[in-house]
């Protein structure tokens, strides 16, 4: 750096600092404080002059930006220099010495932003890091643990959300949680829904861990106990998920089919009935629409958990059905009384036919029974056909890359089961053609 610049020193006022200018012949000029060593003003020929700091460390010239006359009054910056030049006078830099404190100060403000961050910040940062590396049916089980209660759901016009588990923990400070706090919120949700609860213990804890490593740089100096969802106590409070096993057996199916055709609403009978013969899962199987089906070459068309959507057959007795039902608007299992004009809630009717046939069956366990029942086939069913039909995940190697059934081959398999079953229920019915407008798609009440 050149040597302070040539200069005659004057006591600084406030009338010199107001009026010092860089001349019009010069790009920088300088102002040095003749009571104060070291202390000058600067001004440029394009910006506001600033007070600045000038001496000399190890030999060599060194000069520092002290601030803005707006900012700094002349007793300060003197200040401030004395305390520059002091600095140099222990045999220190001051430059180091400023940035340490920079780097200082920067660092405090992050704990403290990091002591008052929630939960739902860190979460949110923590799902979108990740999410490439997830898959979507993971990825939405973060979405589902979190969400706010009153929304209207995507999949389910008219039907609103209720607050996913760990919605109530988002507002807390990340910094507040700890065992105590989370095994307070256990017991509140193990009361209501416990396998859900066991599912969002196991996500928080990941996210916990995750926050408190290095990978994490965004909020790395966070407050976080990486250990708050882990523990005996509230593996205790949550219990042990058990495999459930529970379904319809084939002495059972006389009863709940006598008792599910019984049912005033035809279309809450249809859909308990479409459930066992298909085995799809209540949701797929609810927002079932008139284009989805495929009257003329004998298909249905489900909205798939895993995929976007599968093909499966559309059988006889689940063609007589549907096609008995009255067709009020898109979907084919309507409900003028919902918001959302279709089926929502059957469980309550579901009870009321186990109640009256004596069994305890939900329904996602008529799903079950549709694996269960098609086993007693004379000729046994390849595994694939049923995991294809009802949309499971292939599990074996050939099943996953290179068995894809076509509909009309799953149709033989298929046809067969719902026969099995209807046997077994003691069901017998005539075929009736579907009506050419429904072929062609119309809707419309007929």
């Amino acid at each position: 750096m050149s040597k302070k610049p040539e200069s005659k020193k004057v006591n600084f006022t406030a009338k010199r600092i107001r009026e010092f200018a860089c001349p019009k012949d010069k790009k920088v000029a300088f102002l040095w404080d003749a009571s104060t060593n070291g202390l000058g003003l600067r001004a440029t020929e394009n910006g506001k002059p600033s007070y600045v700091f000038q001496g000399r460390y190890q030999n060599k010239t060194i000069r520092m930006t002290i601030g803005s006359p707006e900012n700094w009054s002349i007793p300060k910056a003197q200040e401030k220099a004395r305390e520059l030049q002091s600095t140099i006078d222990d045999g220190r830099d001051p430059r180091e010495v400023k940035a340490k404190a920079v780097a200082a100060d920067v660092a405090n403000r992050a704990v403290r932003r990091a002591a008052g961050v929630t939960v739902e910040e860190v979460w949110q940062y923590y799902i979108d890091t990740r999410q490439n590396g997830w898959s979507k049916h993971h990825y939405n089980d973060h979405l589902k643990m979190t969400r706010k209660a009153g929304k209207v759901r995507e999949n389910r016009p008219g039907v609103k959300t209720i607050a996913g588990p760990l919605a109530p923990l988002m507002p807390c400070l990340l910094s507040d949680i700890n065992t105590e706090l989370i095994e307070k919120w256990a017991k509140k949700e193990a009361k209501q829904r416990s396998s859900q609860a066991r599912l969002a213990v196991r996500l928080f804890k990941a996210f916990l861990r995750w926050t408190s490593r290095q990978e994490n740089q965004k909020y790395s100096g966070c407050i976080v106990d990486s250990e708050a969802a882990s523990g005996e106590g509230l593996a205790r409070i949550l219990g042990k998920g058990g495999v459930k096993e529970a379904s319809l057996l084939r002495e059972q199916a006389p009863a709940w089919f006598r008792y599910v055709r019984q049912l005033p609403n035809p279309v809450i009978a249809a859909y308990l009935q479409c459930l066992l013969l298909t085995g799809a899962r209540r949701e797929e199987l609810a927002a079932l629409k008139w284009v989805d089906v495929d009257f003329r070459w004998g298909g249905l068309s489900i909205n798939d958990k895993v995929k976007d959507s599968r093909q499966i057959p559309l059988t006889p007795y689940v063609s007589h059905l549907i096609t008995s039902l009255p067709r009020c608007n898109e979907w084919v299992f309507s409900s003028p009384a919902s918001e959302s004009g279709r089926l929502v809630e059957p469980r309550a009717a579901h009870k009321k036919v186990c109640d009256a046939a004596g069994l305890e069956l939900t329904l996602h366990d008529l799903r079950r029974s549709f694996k269960n029942l098609s086993d007693w086939h004379d000729t046994p069913v390849p595994v694939g056909v049923v995991a294809q039909i009802m949309g499971h995940s292939p599990s074996a190697t050939a099943e996953k890359h290179y068995t894809k059934r076509p509909l009309d081959l799953l149709r033989r398999y298929h046809e067969q089961i719902e026969a099995l079953i209807l046997g077994f229920g003691e069901v017998t019915f005539e075929p009736v053609e579907p009506p050419c407008n429904v072929i062609a798609g119309d809707f419309k009440k007929q």
